[in-house]
């Protein structure tokens, strides 16, 4: 049987450790969630990027939980918390809510990527009209 006083223990002792691994898992898996879905993958790849990032994400909100059992307040608990919770809403919205995640994404992308002509350009472009006047 699962001696969970002993899990939360082991949880409180190499907290550093399983915060080291937990937040990049947790990021890193998030965002292939989000890759994944923003491109249009197949269903099933999704979902086992979902699986994956969901685990990472609930355990590290099992973690902060386990600082909160022994009293524990300070501002990383909540930050890590934060973080596990938005994880696990971003995953499930890529699991549920597929396709208006994706109009998400692809509305970022259009908007970010969009290209303007930099003033540099057009100040150029000018310096070489009046360099071709004066000779």
């Amino acid at each position: 049987m699962l001696d969970f006083p002993l899990l939360f223990e082991f949880s409180r002792a190499h907290c550093v450790a399983i915060c080291t691994f937990l937040v990049p898992a947790n990021l890193l898996t998030t965002i292939t969630t989000l890759m994944l879905t923003g491109l249009q993958r197949p269903a099933r790849q999704i979902w086992i990027s979902v699986a994956i990032a969901a685990l990472f994400a609930g355990i590290m909100v099992f973690h902060v939980l386990t600082w909160f059992m022994v009293g524990v307040v300070m501002p990383p608990t909540y930050i890590l918390l934060g973080l596990g919770c938005l994880c696990l809403a971003m995953n499930l919205w890529a699991l549920l809510g597929r396709r208006s995640l994706a109009q998400l994404l692809h509305s970022l992308v259009k908007i970010c990527t969009r290209v303007d002509l930099p003033l540099s350009l057009d100040l150029h472009e000018r310096f070489a009209q009046r360099s071709v006047k004066r000779s």
